[in-house]
């Protein structure tokens, strides 16, 4: 299956695809911090600040339909922290489990020193234990966490703080 896909940049185009496959994860409580879906019109700014030779926003097309994506966005905007960035994978449901978090990951990891960043950070609620054992698998470690910052659900979630130098 993913060798029949293409990964590349992201055309505003993508962008209701995008949002469909980040959507989809709203209301399970532990995936996204967002309450209610986002419109092309709000994440617009975000999909701005992504370009290919220093943050990244990548997708992967599988037979026509776009089935992930992963970005690299800037950590606390401000120049000190320039190599660093915050990596965001997000995979259709009918896609999950088959490998495709690994593969996409592996290709941001290996790009790091071109896009020269050298620390990567992940920030997942504690219960997402998908997500951090795809983190932990390329050697991020927690390095920090912040106990009941997000209430989602009627509920305190904890989120950490995964990280990992390139």
């Amino acid at each position: 299956m993913i060798h029949n896909s293409i990964v590349r940049n992201a055309d505003v185009r993508d962008l209701p695809a995008i949002l469909d496959i980040y959507n989809a994860y709203i209301g399970n409580g532990i995936i996204t911090a967002d309450t209610v879906p986002v419109t092309v019109e709000e994440r617009m700014p975000w999909f701005k600040q992504h370009n290919p030779d220093a943050r990244p926003l990548w997708v992967m097309e599988l037979g026509g339909e776009i089935a992930a994506w992963i970005s690299l966005s800037d950590f606390y905007g401000r120049p000190a922290y320039r190599s660093t960035a915050e990596v965001s994978i997000y995979i259709a449901e009918k896609y999950r489990g088959k490998g495709i978090g690994k593969f996409l990951m592996k290709k941001m990891v290996n790009a790091c020193p071109k896009l020269q960043v050298e620390t990567l950070l992940g920030f997942i609620f504690r219960e997402n234990q998908a997500s951090l054992k795809l983190f932990a698998h390329f050697g991020f470690e927690e390095w920090g966490s912040l106990p009941k910052v997000a209430e989602l659900g009627g509920r305190m979630h904890d989120l950490l703080i995964a990280g990992k130098k390139v």
